[in-house]
């Protein structure tokens, strides 16, 4: 009996140590990338104009919300979410449209998150105005980069803003 307990008790030390030394790997990296801009930025675009934007953990983690206020214009809210090895975004316009864009599976930590559009609720027509693709660039934890591209009746224009986490 004695020795049926020792076994049990080295089983149970190994299994300890296989699964402490075992790498973890989180189901998405895309969004745990995009979990690391929790907190307060500001930036400006390429015109020079100032622009802020906040990020903050809601429904228990399971999405990332951001405001973004650039300056002169209506606030916007950006709602992210992974979506299986997929990175999920709603963006709801100051435009009155909300459109719906997705990253390639992804299956490792990325520099780069590039969003394409796959569909938009109240946008009256594929013609009309609407943000069409969104690229999220990380150059390090205090930096970033958004690319928001514009497409309206099959022309596209691109907005860059570059952010700097506030201290």
């Amino acid at each position: 009996m004695k020795q049926l307990a020792r076994l049990s008790l080295c089983l149970l030390g190994f299994a300890l140590c296989a699964g402490a030394a075992a790498p973890s790997t989180d189901p998405n990296p895309g969004f745990a990338k995009m979990k690391t801009l929790v907190g307060e930025w500001e930036g400006k675009a390429a015109d020079g104009k100032a622009v802020e934007v906040s990020y903050r953990l809601v429904s228990g983690g399971t999405a990332l919300m951001e405001m973004l206020r650039p300056a002169g214009e209506s606030e916007m809210v950006t709602m992210y979410t992974a979506d299986g090895d997929r990175v999920a975004v709603t963006h709801y316009c100051s435009a009155n449209n909300q459109p719906r864009m997705q990253t390639t599976p992804l299956s490792s930590s990325p520099q780069q998150l590039d969003f394409a559009f796959v569909g938009a609720t109240n946008l009256a027509s594929p013609a009309a105005g609407h943000m069409h693709r969104l690229v999220v660039s990380f150059q390090d934890d205090d930096h970033f980069t958004q690319d928001w591209t514009w497409r309206e009746k099959d022309k596209e224009g691109v907005e860059t803003f570059h952010f700097t986490r506030k201290k």
